[in-house]
């Protein structure tokens, strides 16, 4: 994850509004823990700091979308970072 503040709330809820803006059922999983990516409160407990490894799965008809859109939001690093330090 580039953002160097890591998942912190703006991150977790631009998460949440975009992972609910599919009808897929969205998770985000770091380590062992899985959580409902629809969810601020539920990304927030996954203490995802910068370098964090995350896994996004997407079930049901827009998965794919869904899976895309939230990559890309990371990628971007939350859209609080320049677009050349977002892509380190």
């Amino acid at each position: 994850m580039p953002n160097p503040q890591g998942i912190h709330a703006r991150p977790a809820m631009l998460i949440a509004k975009t992972a609910s803006g599919f009808q897929a059922d969205v998770a985000i999983r770091r380590d062992d823990t899985d959580v409902n990516a629809k969810s601020t409160i539920q990304v927030l407990t996954l203490v995802a700091e910068r370098g964090a490894r995350l896994r996004v799965r997407a079930r049901g008809a827009d998965a794919s979308a869904a899976v895309a859109a939230l990559v890309a939001l990371v990628r971007r690093g939350f859209d609080e970072m320049e677009p050349a330090a977002a892509e380190r």
